[in-house]
């Protein structure tokens, strides 16, 4: 049986800023790569991981580094786990989106909306995430961790609880990790969250 780790990646620029990194490359802040070491450690002291998997964005990759030192594995790029595409709203602030008609703020009506500016709607966000699973379904290693991002992580619940095309409208903290045993497609999985490193600040609200 398969066990799949997906982790968030840790506190990148872009997320002390507040601002919606979508698909540009903002970089881990140096405490986002204290804490994905630290996280690395502690997942090394409690899980096996025979490989590695990470979208293509630096802050993924920049969380994975640690990982792939203690592991001595060599990570994977897929971009069919990379972050949502939002289009022209890709690296304004929080603060900058308030007063923006266009831009989708009720959570639960995103499923078909698509960004100005060539976006990507939920349900794109799940078509792509889809062929991913099939391999994940038919994956070789035994224990794989996946480092992807927020609103990724929300389609990927949907698809492990099976629920599309609802979704869950709350989201990983960072470094936050999401242990699941695949069963078979199309079940409704376990997901068993874990917090190390600064994550365990989060661990009583989950």
């Amino acid at each position: 049986m398969t066990t799949l780790y997906f982790m968030r990646h840790a506190e990148s620029e872009a997320n002390l800023a507040d601002i919606l990194a979508s698909q540009l490359d903002f970089p881990l802040t140096e405490t986002g790569k204290k804490d994905a070491q630290q996280i690395a450690k502690e997942v090394q002291q409690n899980h096996p991981i025979d490989h590695i998997i990470c979208s293509s964005l630096i802050r993924a990759q920049q969380t994975a580094a640690p990982f792939a030192e203690l592991f001595s594995l060599t990570p994977s790029i897929d971009s069919r786990v990379i972050e949502q595409d939002l289009g022209k709203y890709a690296g304004k602030t929080y603060a900058e989106l308030e007063d923006e008609p266009k831009y989708c703020h009720d959570r639960n009506l995103r499923w078909n909306w698509v960004p100005e500016g060539k976006g990507e709607s939920y349900a794109m966000i799940a078509s792509r995430l889809q062929p991913f699973f099939d391999d994940m379904f038919k994956a070789e290693q035994e224990h794989i961790l996946i480092i992807t991002h927020a609103v990724t992580l929300r389609l990927i619940k949907a698809i492990l609880l099976n629920i599309l095309p609802d979704y869950p409208k709350d989201i990983a903290h960072n470094g936050e990790i999401w242990e699941v045993k695949l069963t078979e497609k199309g079940n409704v999985h376990h997901i068993k969250s874990h917090f190390y490193g600064e994550s365990k600040l989060f661990a009583n609200k989950a």
